[in-house]
């Protein structure tokens, strides 16, 4: 058995990615990187956006967060790393968890379909969020 990945198991833990770690854990809104990096900017003024997408690419590769890739292009970014599905809006952009899915799938159990060792999957809902709905009916 493997311990849990922590960000001091393979890599030192430097203040820019903890700082980045704990922005994200804090959000519901599945920023981008250009997003997270405003935020991250008002704790560390000097951070770099580069420094953020870096950082970002190596915590989800140690599966501490998700990258979203959203049909709409730019990636997105989830702090909560428990399977879940998300919402997207077609007009905004915005991104939020689903909670409780609508449609019954199994979720483990059958890692062979058709021949293929099933290794994960994607599904992505998509709508108009509540905001948008309000500006567009008053």
């Amino acid at each position: 058995i493997t311990a849990p990945m922590s960000i001091t198991n393979l890599h030192r833990n430097t203040r820019q990615r903890q700082v980045i770690l704990e922005e994200l854990q804090k959000l519901n809104t599945h920023p981008t990187a250009a997003g997270l990096y405003a935020i991250v900017r008002r704790k560390i003024p000097k951070i770099s956006l580069g420094t953020v997408y870096r950082n970002l690419e190596l915590l989800n590769r140690m599966e501490m967060i998700q990258k979203l890739d959203c049909s709409s292009g730019e990636a997105r970014y989830d702090g909560t790393v428990t399977y879940h599905d998300h919402l997207r809006c077609v007009n905004c952009g915005r991104v939020d968890d689903l909670v409780g899915s609508p449609l019954a799938v199994t979720r483990g159990g059958k890692e062979d379909w058709n021949g293929y060792k099933v290794l994960g999957h994607r599904l992505e809902f998509f709508g108009i969020c509540p905001a948008c709905r309000r500006r567009q009916n008053p």
